[in-house]
């Protein structure tokens, strides 16, 4: 069954969207130039992934040519779960564009919420590595690498708390490509590039090492998980290559870990992170308005969210897109448009 919202829901979300609209008028900071953003349609995993990062070539080509090494950064929130995870297919396809063009070392690299290197088993992707013995393909678990810069995020008190995120991810001298799915989510509406990037980035503790999570430091309220993945984004949004997302076969419903797939055949990419979220969000039918970190990215510069300055390449957003069921949760999760009514009002 799809989402309902109670006519009372909806009521005080249509109250506060005027408060919000402003946000998005008049952004704190110069917004950023039009975006270009490749969807392709087709009935191979790895061939749309190859030909949506061919689409947009000439945006790619100018940083990819300066740097010593590529790392793709996959999105395996699950160590079990194929859905859940990046397909070894789209690892396939980002390898078959980088082959002609790109003669350094090709990293793939995750920070997994369970065994890193389990899900790489599990999932195949010493196939691609085999398989692309020419490119130098290495396998890196990033907490077993154990190399990070801190940031600061808050807490559910609204506390600074310093974040360990995987070093990799800052490296000047790495391209680093996003490979990521369309999936729902269970806290912020959907999980993107920008999610894979911002909760990817945080370590947690390797096996016979104690135990430590700072992913915890990024989920641990509403409102605060939308605040700390714009934080995290902020800070690696410089070293963003290009964004890579899988809707081969998304997710829906009770995502990013137990939903059910959408089998939508296409392929995103950009070297904007937030545009290629957007697009994404198009073409599952949400809301834009209702991811709140995508949202302040937008707002402070890390992309262009505003399809008017999107130059669309390959496919209408209209012949693939397919409404995805949300979250059973997706009232509450909207209430992070409205007042913080659980601390006291402004005081002094």
């Amino acid at each position: 069954m799809r989402a309902t919202f109670s006519r009372r829901t909806m009521l005080q979300l249509t109250a506060f969207a005027p408060a919000l609209r402003p946000l998005m008028a008049q952004p704190a900071v110069p917004t950023t130039p039009k975006s270009v953003v490749s969807l392709v349609k087709g009935d191979s995993r790895r061939k749309n992934i190859a030909a949506a990062l061919a689409q947009i070539d000439s945006q790619i080509q100018p940083v990819l040519k300066t740097k010593k090494y590529a790392v793709i950064k996959v999105n395996n929130v699950s160590t079990t779960n194929q859905l859940a995870s990046s397909h070894v297919d789209a690892i396939h396809g980002i390898l078959d564009y980088l082959a002609p063009r790109f003669k350094g070392q090709v990293v793939v690299a995750e920070s997994s919420a369970g065994d890193t290197l389990q899900g790489y088993e599990e999932f195949g992707y010493q196939a691609a590595v085999k398989d692309h013995r020419s490119q130098n393909v290495k396998l890196i678990d990033l907490n077993r690498e154990k190399t990070y810069k801190t940031i600061p995020l808050i807490d559910y008190d609204l506390h600074v708390v310093s974040t360990r995120l995987a070093a990799r991810l800052f490296d000047p001298d790495a391209f680093v490509i996003c490979a990521c799915m369309t999936k729902t989510h269970n806290v912020v509406v959907g999980s993107l590039s920008i999610k894979n990037m911002a909760l990817g980035a945080p370590l947690h503790s390797a096996p016979g090492d104690g135990r430590w999570n700072d992913k915890r430091k990024t989920h641990n309220g509403l409102r605060q998980t939308h605040y700390n993945i714009f934080l995290s984004a902020q800070a690696l949004k410089p070293y963003f290559g290009a964004a890579v997302i899988d809707g081969y076969e998304g997710m829906e419903g009770n995502g990013p870990n137990s939903g059910t797939p959408v089998p939508q055949r296409i392929a995103i990419a950009s070297t904007d992170f937030v545009s290629a979220d957007r697009v994404a969000l198009e073409a599952m039918g949400i809301n834009p308005e209702w991811p709140g970190y995508l949202r302040y990215c937008a707002e402070f510069g890390v992309g262009q969210y505003d399809m008017k300055n999107i130059e669309l390449r390959g496919e209408a957003i209209a012949s693939v897109q397919r409404k995805y069921q949300l979250h059973p949760d997706i009232e509450r999760q909207l209430q992070w448009m409205g007042p913080m009514l659980e601390l006291p009002t402004k005081m002094g």
